[in-house]
């Protein structure tokens, strides 16, 4: 089984294949695509899968901030990690409003990546867990 399900999304071709190696040799279920349509596409199809987008700033088309926002408005549970080597200090809050796990600035260290992905991911499982929970609890109380 691997640690966490995880889709990387950035328009960098050799981003995407460097960061795929990494995270797949530790251990990560890893999808990569290069945009933000793509991404939606992506967790259109296999949403139920991905625990975790880690998700680039700067991309053509539809950038991050609003690739972000439509994964959380369609996928809530689904935790984004911004990444980006142009970070502002808007674009960094704008994400954390939209609701990003958090904001990571490239090159990040590969460590620091691999705890917010896997702290992301629990995340993701402990709100799934209260779900089936609550669903649990409604259906016994009848």
């Amino acid at each position: 089984m691997s640690i966490a399900n995880v889709l990387l999304v950035d328009d960098e071709t050799a981003f995407l294949e460097t960061m795929n190696k990494r995270l797949t040799k530790r251990n990560f279920q890893v999808k990569t695509v290069d945009s933000g349509i793509a991404a939606l596409e992506t967790l259109s199809e296999n949403g139920e899968h991905i625990e975790v987008v880690i998700l680039d700033v700067q991309m053509p088309g539809m950038d991050g901030i609003e690739t972000l926002t439509e994964i959380k408005r369609k996928y809530p549970l689904v935790e984004v990690i911004m990444l980006t080597g142009h970070a502002t200090v808007a674009s960094a809050i704008e994400g954390m409003k939209q609701g990003a796990y958090d904001y990571l600035m490239k090159p990040c260290e590969m460590e620091i990546l691999l705890t917010k992905v896997i702290e992301a991911a629990n995340k993701k499982r402990r709100h799934e867990q209260k779900i089936i929970e609550a669903r649990m609890k409604e259906i016994t109380t009848f």
